[in-house]
């Protein structure tokens, strides 16, 4: 398997058949519906919280809330319906969780969207709660995560799942492969073509994008959606303290499986950081989509399928040479 990750490849350039990048089409098709980019905030607690989520829906783009205050979550998502949006939820696997989705389910509420979000999505245990979900609310579209593998992929769509998630500790937060030696840090990109060979339905790449061409170079490999943290988490409407540090204006971003997060020192996963400080969240997806139009136009068509039909080079670790 060719090994290798977003700042080894670079993406080779077809003949333009578009006047302006304006005329390129960035919407991409999740769940039965279209949102403006392939982009979806990460499921974390200093980059997603109500109003953000609200704003997102309101605005045609596609979120997932966190799991991170499971009792407010029935009320999340009929405030979201009495609204006139769409609701996506996270959930865990343990039998709580069990008995939350019987809880909708008696009380018909149905979220258009959950997604499984734990660190190992490929274990009994999610595929248990697939089953579970598909069962009680089989009208709410499934995201399953995350993996690594093909095998996880093929696993955890034959037990349901409507699109996958993958990505085992790349993220600027996480610290999963230098605590427990695995994960997909160093080759997530080839991790993302390697998932989609195998995938069916829709994949998710998420973590290790640090720059907006790395989403182009995400669909070029496999990805219908890209889930992005760090770089959406220093906004001024990101949960996130703000912190002025010698001049500079900084907001917390910690990981999922921090201590922060966690409240207590055990099984941590993740640290916590801070990352600069970038204005008004509607500035930098505006800034996404139009650079993800500049290589739609560098692609030699007209909208997002045409990124997957484009040659590249593997130049590891030179790109950014010279900068």
């Amino acid at each position: 398997m060719e090994i290798f990750d977003y700042e080894d490849i670079q993406l080779i350039p077809n003949k333009c058949v578009i006047n302006s990048r304006s005329e390129a089409d960035t919407t991409v098709e999740l769940g039965g519906r279209r949102f403006k980019i392939p982009v979806v905030p990460a499921n974390m607690a200093t980059v997603i919280n109500d109003d953000l989520a609200k704003w997102l829906a309101d605005n045609d783009y596609f979120y997932i809330m966190h799991r991170f205050a499971p009792e407010t979550r029935r009320a999340f998502i009929e405030t979201m319906h009495a609204e006139k949006l769409f609701a996506s939820i996270s959930v865990g696997v343990k039998p709580s969780e069990h008995d939350f989705i019987d809880e909708l389910a008696a009380a018909k509420i149905v979220p258009e969207y959950i997604t499984i979000d734990i660190a190992h999505g490929h274990a009994d245990s999610v595929i248990e709660m697939i089953k579970h979900i598909k069962q009680a609310l089989p009208a709410s579209f499934v995201i399953a995560g995350n993996v690594a593998t093909p095998a996880a992929v093929r696993d955890l769509e034959n037990a349901g799942a409507d699109a996958t998630k993958v990505g085992v500790g790349p993220g600027k937060a996480c610290i999963t492969k230098v605590k427990t030696g695995f994960g997909t840090g160093g080759w997530q990109l080839a991790a993302v073509r390697w998932c989609a060979k195998a995938a069916r339905k829709p994949i998710i790449a998420d973590g290790g994008v640090r720059t907006n061409g790395d989403i182009a170079k995400s669909i070029r490999f496999g990805a219908t959606m890209v889930m992005i943290g760090s770089m959406l988490a220093g906004h001024q409407e990101s949960p996130g303290n703000i912190l002025k540090i010698d001049g500079k204006t900084y907001k917390q971003y910690y990981g999922s499986a921090s201590e922060t997060q966690k409240g207590e020192h055990k099984n941590v996963e993740g640290k916590q950081m801070l990352v600069p400080y970038r204005g008004h969240l509607a500035d930098t997806l505006n800034e996404m989509q139009e650079d993800l139009q500049s290589s739609i136009s560098y692609a030699g068509g007209r909208d997002l399928k045409a990124i997957t039909k484009c040659d590249y080079v593997v130049v590891k670790n030179s790109i950014y040479n010279g900068d």
